[in-house]
């Protein structure tokens, strides 16, 4: 079994509000689950304009795991309304 996890740190473009900050990340993670990944918010909640977002996935081959995992970073980093600032990837296997 392999484990495979992202974690996206986000800067939002013109957000003043917490609320303004979940409209847009509800979304995010609404179209990272249609992946089949699990997905939420796990840093910067408190901040609006900043979030960091966690994915992740278990899978029997690692090539799955990393086709997904490259599905959901690109599915991230083409969203307008949000900055990319740094992905994180982490890949546990058998031997970890």
């Amino acid at each position: 079994m392999y484990l495979g996890a992202l974690e996206f740190d986000i800067l939002l473009g013109d957000v003043h509000s917490l609320k303004e900050k979940r409209s847009i990340v509800k979304p995010v993670l609404a179209e990272l689950h249609k992946f089949g990944v699990s997905a939420a918010e796990t840093g910067e909640q408190d901040r609006h304009r900043r979030t960091i977002l966690g994915v992740a996935i278990a899978s029997s081959g690692v090539d799955y795991l990393n086709q997904v995992l490259d599905n959901c970073e690109r599915s991230v980093a083409r969203r307008p309304e949000l900055e990319l600032l740094t992905v994180r990837r982490r890949i546990f296997g058998p031997e970890d």
